[in-house]
């Protein structure tokens, strides 16, 4: 997913500064880990759902919307990174290392 996000996004011109300095935004869900385990595993789960940059992917295509196009595919490069390396979605009652691939 990563590669695949990555080459569209060279793909189409975008700014490669841009890339480095969103590719991170999504991990900024590990903040609900201050509230508990519950809020940060929600939190987490949902900022690393497919879903959300595919909702925004196809908006941005058919509402020729370039920014939306370059976000989502941030998003899933972030994503991407995420399960190559085993970080899964996180597991509400367990600690932040245990996710649904392993146990990091």
């Amino acid at each position: 997913m990563f590669g695949a996000s990555l080459a569209l996004y060279l793909d189409a011109d975008f700014s490669v500064l841009a890339f480095v300095l969103l590719l991170l935004v999504p991990d900024v869900s590990i903040a609900g880990y201050a509230i508990n385990k519950q809020v940060g595993a929600a939190a987490y789960n949902l900022a690393h759902l497919e879903l959300w940059p595919a909702i925004l992917l196809v908006s941005g295509v058919l509402g020729d919307e370039a920014t939306l196009v370059q976000v989502a595919l941030i998003w899933f490069a972030h994503i991407g990174i995420d399960r190559a390396v085993g970080l899964g979605f996180k597991y509400a009652d367990a600690d932040f290392q245990d996710t649904h691939l392993n146990r990091v």
